[in-house]
């Protein structure tokens, strides 16, 4: 495939940034392809992105120092949303068997979500975790060819969850998403937005200190498969490109993808001013003047 290079259409209005957020020139950049489907990009606490080949069970590592590519995994247990915890674990939702696992910087792994009193997930699809380890993450049903359980083992609809920081208990914290796809938190830790794909909205919600949801509001009338966040409270959205949101749920911008599908995003780099982007067979990157966050610390 030819390297692809399209000039961002910004759509900003007066007041709405302190500067632009892209920087002077910015265009998306095709990093590597070849791939069957990407999706989960994560960031580690060196600016690195680990991304996932879910159809072929691998996660990936590219290099922002030498822009190297190489596996970090294989048998992922078909990893699909990724996020790092502070400690430098990989928190995947691996829906092979339809589990949440943390994968430690050497690659072996631990189950932290097997089932849900004695019920198979749907399949874990997105997640993310807090400062304090406490992870949520969203349970559509996208069916596998590869399952082979009763649909009888699968909960009653298709919802969003809370793992205690302890990771002994699973809490359903909203039951009345039609299919919860992406999701993300705010850089404070005091709102998560979650998207619902299927009606075609994205949530915001207020993080009580237990884990439980509040004051559910709509933040925009659009889905997304992916999400991430900047440093700005800005909302970056996917499916068609990437759409971004200000706080106030207000569209400020949109980042044209060559691809069928844009899948995710997360914001890597040394400074954490360069967003990726999985979009179907590709993993692409454009420079930002705004940084990203992360949860990983030095």
């Amino acid at each position: 495939m030819a390297k692809l290079a399209y000039t961002l259409i910004m759509i900003l209005a007066a007041g709405m940034f302190a500067s632009a957020q892209t920087a002077p020139e910015a265009e998306v950049r095709l990093l590597a392809d070849g791939f069957r489907f990407t999706e989960g990009p994560a960031v580690d606490r060196d600016g690195n992105i680990y991304f996932t080949d879910q159809p072929d069970n691998r996660i990936l590592k590219w290099s922002v120092a030498d822009e190297k590519l190489s596996v970090f995994m294989e048998n992922t247990g078909r990893a699909n949303g990724l996020y790092f915890d502070r400690q430098g674990n990989i928190i995947s939702c691996s829906d092979m068997d339809n589990e949440i696992w943390k994968i430690a910087p050497d690659g072996s792994h631990t189950v932290l979500v097997s089932d849900i009193d004695g019920k198979k997930l749907n399949g874990p699809n997105d997640l993310w975790v807090r400062p304090d380890n406490g992870i949520y993450f969203t349970d559509p049903l996208y069916r596998r060819d590869y399952w082979t359980r009763s649909p009888k083992m699968q909960p009653d609809g298709e919802f969003v969850y809370f793992l205690t920081p302890d990771h002994k208990k699973v809490v359903c914290v909203d039951s009345e998403t039609e299919k919860p796809n992406g999701i993300v938190g705010s850089p404070d830790g005091k709102r998560l937005y979650v998207s619902d794909i299927q009606a075609g909205k994205t949530y915001v919600y207020d993080i009580q200190a237990d884990g439980l949801l509040k004051n559910k509001k709509l933040f925009t009338a659009m889905g997304s498969d992916g999400m991430t966040i900047d440093s700005s409270g800005n909302v970056f959205l996917t499916g068609r490109g990437v759409t971004v949101f200000n706080p106030d749920g207000e569209k400020i911008a949109h980042i044209p993808v060559d691809a069928p599908w844009t899948a995710n995003v997360c914001f890597g780099g040394k400074d954490m001013k360069t967003l990726f982007i999985t979009a179907s067979t590709c993993l692409y990157s454009v420079k930002m003047n705004v940084a990203g966050v992360t949860n990983s610390t030095k």
